[in-house]
């Protein structure tokens, strides 16, 4: 059983190094019954990244050996957020699974050079 631990997650590697490079919160991963269980909380653009490298990973869902419960932290809109001290465009991007360009663009009427983001704008983050 030790070796099954290890190939289960082996097998899932891909996905758990995803879900951890986009900050998925509350991230927990065990295994019970020869089957891997995720569980977390993440942007919607996210969550669909995790179930796409999941579908590569086993087409169709058919090995029965993994359940994925990724809870979504929003509805699919807009949010808005308020720069502070010390944010840049790629920071904040990571908070909300969105790249530095796509809020960029969302917000040019706003920023004109990203790099130069000041404390107390508020920026649209786009969602997926």
């Amino acid at each position: 059983m030790i070796g099954q631990t290890g190939s289960l997650k082996g097998k899932y590697q891909q996905l758990l190094d995803a879900a951890t490079s986009a900050g998925v919160s509350n991230l927990q991963v065990r295994q019970q019954d020869n089957v891997l269980y995720i569980d977390g909380t993440a942007p919607e653009n996210v969550k669909q990244q995790l179930w796409d490298i999941y579908n590569k990973i086993d087409p169709d869902y058919r090995a029965g050996d993994l359940v994925m419960n990724i809870q979504s932290t929003d509805g699919g809109s807009e949010k808005e957020y308020t720069v502070v001290e010390g944010d840049n465009l790629s920071k904040i991007g990571a908070q909300y699974g969105v790249t530095w360009k796509e809020i960029f663009e969302a917000n040019r009427d706003q920023v004109k050079d990203p790099d130069l983001i000041q404390p107390g704008w508020k920026l649209k983050i786009p969602s997926k």
